[in-house]
């Protein structure tokens, strides 16, 4: 796999003019979503004074993240041949933006998760904001209540972004990529949600067919794969292009979401923001859950299913399960699975048909995303 180059060359370099046209393409994604949210903001205030935690709610959720969701639609546009500057793939990378918030906002209510990017849920906030005010019945369920009615705002202004951003594009493509998209993410949701009910009773293959069935629906797709296609179909790529970008994006994708599973049992809280050992917790049945599960003995199997999703877990019981899981082999396959599905995308983008600044750029995008801490 590659290495990603750690500073800007020099002046006029491959990697100084990525850097450059990246930082333009962000801080003008930046300035697009804060003055659409300003604009929705005044929205709410003429609705009600008493609207705007929504909206400031959403503010505080897309000022943080990596925007790689937008970026890659970004290289995908320029890929196609779109031209750099054009406000097409900054309004089409807002709606992405927008429509990752909503998949966290609810993720997170699922995932019953108090934090997020280090800060309060948004479900946690509204809560906090219940109880702090001495308002009457459940804090709680007011939490949830007001986060998925902040999700689905997240929802409608995704498309709404999404409609202008195909407005001067051949966008019919675009169109059916967008919508197909956010039905891949909802039937993901809910297999993995399915999967901590029904998980126990699976047979070792069949967990591990599951999971990575979810892995790919639920993150990988819409990870990686849709909005490169995005970016791609909205500059009028063929159809030959949109399944090149797929072959790069989708493997990618895939190694993206087992990286995030590991984090999600190994990684270090002050990187990652969430607390050590959220997602065993959670009851999260991973590829590398069902891989523990099935190279596990009998007695280690039952600990682990027993233990998994218990909300009281303490640190010496996360250390346990890590341990269990590093023990069955899983850590390591996972890890090697990481790299086949790396090698396949690095494979795959050296035979796109792009320029060569579009190139490294994802290449940089792939190298980041596969070798994340947080």
């Amino acid at each position: 796999m590659p290495s990603a180059p750690t500073t800007p060359g020099p002046a006029g370099s491959p990697e100084d003019l990525v850097a450059l046209e990246q930082e333009r393409f962000r801080e003008e994604l930046s300035r697009t979503t804060d003055r659409f949210l300003t604009e929705q903001q005044d929205v709410l205030a003429g609705i009600s004074e008493e609207s705007l935690p929504l909206i400031s709610s959403i503010t505080t959720l897309t000022g943080g993240g990596k925007r790689m969701r937008a970026l890659l639609c970004y290289w995908g546009w320029r890929g196609a041949g779109g031209a750099a500057g054009a406000a097409a793939p900054v309004v089409a990378g807002t709606a992405l933006e927008l429509f990752q918030a909503a998949a966290l906002i609810h993720d997170d209510i699922i995932d019953r998760s108090d934090t997020r990017r280090g800060r309060a849920s948004v479900h946690r906030q509204f809560s906090t904001r219940h109880a702090e005010s001495g308002w009457h019945h459940d804090p709680d369920r007011f939490g949830v209540s007001a986060a998925i009615l902040a999700g689905d705002l997240c929802l409608a202004f995704s498309e709404e972004l999404f409609t202008e951003a195909c407005r001067d594009t051949p966008g019919r493509a675009a169109r059916t990529i967008f919508n197909r998209m956010r039905t891949e993410v909802m039937a993901g949701q809910y297999l993995d949600l399915l999967e901590e009910v029904v998980g126990p009773d699976q047979t070792p293959d069949v967990a591990e067919e599951r999971a990575l069935n979810i892995l790919r629906f639920k993150s990988a797709k819409y990870s990686m794969e849709r909005p490169l296609m995005l970016g791609g179909a909205l500059a009028g790529g063929d159809e030959q292009l949109l399944t090149e970008y797929s072959a790069f994006a989708l493997p990618l994708g895939e190694a993206f979401q087992l990286r995030d599973d590991i984090l999600g049992v190994f990684g270090d809280p002050a990187v990652t923001g969430k607390p050590a050992g959220d997602d065993l917790r959670e009851g999260k049945r991973t590829l590398l859950i069902a891989r523990a599960l099935g190279a596990s003995s009998g007695a280690s199997r039952a600990l682990i299913n027993g233990m998994l999703g218990d909300e009281r877990l303490t640190d010496d019981a996360v250390a346990l399960l890590r341990d269990l899981i590093t023990g069955s082999g899983a850590l390591e396959f996972t890890e090697r699975l990481i790299a086949d599905r790396s090698e396949e995308a690095f494979a795959a983008l050296a035979r796109l048909r792009v320029d060569e600044t579009s190139r490294d750029a994802l290449e940089r995008l792939a190298v980041a995303a596969v070798t994340r801490t947080s």
